[in-house]
């Protein structure tokens, strides 16, 4: 079976359930240059994944080794999806791969994606068709087959019979078709608008009238992909331009969270307009030993309090506590604080509701809430990550607690990702990085080429969950620009905004 998925005109967000489906279940993925590398999350981890992405006249395999790729995978019995960018049978050759199916007796199907025209210009703030301006559309090609020994476009009929018109794959051709609208009547006032990488970060959008918008399309540097839009409906994009207001459209920022944990301020980032990069420098992994873990669980009965100081600390020490047959009712006489509310709301999912969360989220703060409570002589269990600060055990005694401090998590250097990084710091491309505890700080340092860190860090601003990463960034020569106020991810993405650096 072979899938002809379309995978929408860029945002990851717009592909389809079906698409997504189809992509989770295949054996083989063939990409392309416009299908979101984003979109390859839904691969399933046995699938091979092939790129045949074309970009400028460059492909890196032409549509018939294409086509003969997909016909000879889908003959080896496996479920083929071929992830094209947009939409597969608007301009997408998507009827060349059918009739090569057909004609080798393979299935398909065929999953439709969001096509460029419709996704670009709703991105852009203009409707294609609106009762006040016209009532018909039509989707050319301005890229035709080069061997074609003339035009099939009758330019007539386009140029005065048709409101609104959009072009694919047409900036290079923009002289040609401006002038030959015009020459068939079509009124060199006509408002257009060109939009480059429509629906994702990069987006730009210029307008013009036919007489002006090849100056201002060659002034503003648009080149391939883009959409041009012809007709009255591109003056709507005035007043109902959404996308490209947003405040950090554009911005290209460094996500060093563990993977596991970067979909939150990734998702929040992303819906602000930045492209992320997700090149996670740490992973959670179980501790090398679970005995200290296991006796403290075997003896809870004997614990005042539990506090908690990570989401991660939460979860492995309930996720143990369930390995061992035991539920929250094993914490039934035991108080508990934690630090954060994002803490603070995954021990309540377990659920616990916290006896203390402090005012602000780091250690000392949880010292101070415990100044109004008497723990002296108390016994506090402390499931918490490896090599963690000693600041909060270290009080807690001087206190009169008995502490027991146990590690239910490490956290590890992730290997590999350094390459495509300092590539993309080298190139100058990234605007920002954020570190969301000291533990990303030293993992990311440690990517860095020692030698290059300066360099490559110039003009990359850095942003920091709270004090303590601050800390830790600035002893590794680190210049933090953004502090969040509020030691949370939604703090820390408040202070990006907030401060445009």
């Amino acid at each position: 079976m072979v899938y002809l998925v379309g995978a929408g005109p860029g945002d990851p967000g717009l592909i389809t359930v079906k698409g997504a489906d189809c992509i989770g279940r295949a054996d083989v993925v063939i990409y392309d240059y416009l299908a979101s590398p984003t979109l390859l999350a839904h691969v399933g981890s046995h699938a091979e994944m092939i790129y045949v992405g074309k970009k400028g006249g460059d492909h890196t395999l032409p549509q018939t080794g294409i086509n003969a790729l997909i016909v000879e995978k889908a003959s080896q019995g496996k479920v083929v999806a071929r992830l094209k960018g947009g939409d597969p049978f608007i301009f997408g050759r998507g009827g060349e791969e059918a009739e090569v199916l057909i004609a080798a007796g393979i299935p398909f199907e065929v999953v439709p994606g969001v096509t460029a025209a419709i996704g670009a210009s709703a991105y852009a703030g203009i409707p294609l068709t609106h009762r006040d301006y016209t009532s018909d559309v039509a989707f050319v090609t301005g890229h035709e087959d080069p061997t074609k020994a003339e035009s099939s476009i009758d330019w007539s009929a386009l140029a005065t019979g048709i409101g609104t018109l959009v072009f694919f794959m047409g900036v290079k051709n923009l002289p040609s078709i401006a002038a030959n609208l015009v020459a068939n009547g079509r009124p060199a006032d006509t408002p257009v608008a060109v939009i480059r990488w429509g629906t994702t970060p990069k987006q730009k959008t210029v307008t013009g009238t036919l007489d002006s918008i090849v100056e201002i399309v060659r002034s503003a540097g648009i080149k391939a992909p883009a959409i041009i839009i012809v007709g009255g409906v591109v003056n709507l994009r005035k007043t109902m331009q959404w996308f490209e207001q947003r405040p950090l459209l554009g911005r290209r920022i460094v996500v060093t969270r563990a993977r596991e944990q970067a979909s939150g301020l990734v998702h929040r980032l992303a819906e602000l307009g930045a492209d992320c990069i997700q090149c996670p420098t740490i992973k959670v992994v179980p501790p090398s030993d679970w005995r200290p873990v296991d006796r403290a669980i075997d003896t809870l009965d004997h614990y005042d309090w539990v506090i908690f100081t990570s989401v991660n600390g939460v979860d492995c020490f309930f996720e143990r506590l369930f390995e061992r047959k035991l539920d929250t009712r094993a914490l039934g006489h035991v108080r508990t604080a934690t630090i954060g509310p994002a803490t603070a709301q995954r021990l309540k999912a377990w659920g616990i509701v916290s006896d203390i969360i402090p005012k602000h989220y780091r250690a000392e703060s949880v010292v101070e809430a415990f100044a109004a409570t008497s723990v002296k002589g108390k016994a506090i269990l402390l499931p918490r990550a490896k090599e963690a600060r000693s600041v909060l055990p270290d009080e807690l005694a001087r206190m009169g607690a008995r502490l027991d401090e146990v590690t239910v998590y490490e956290t590890r250097q992730v290997e590999g990702g350094a390459t495509e990084l300092v590539d993309c710091l080298a190139a100058g491309t990234v605007d920002m990085v954020t570190f969301t505890s000291s533990s990303t700080v030293k993992n990311f340092h440690r990517l860095l080429p020692a030698d290059r860190i300066d360099a490559l860090m110039q003009g990359v601003s850095v942003a920091s969950i709270g004090p303590i990463t601050s800390q830790t960034a600035q002893a590794l020569g680190f210049t933090v620009a953004i502090e969040a106020e509020t030691y949370t991810i939604p703090g820390l993405v408040h202070a990006i905004v907030s401060n445009p650096v």
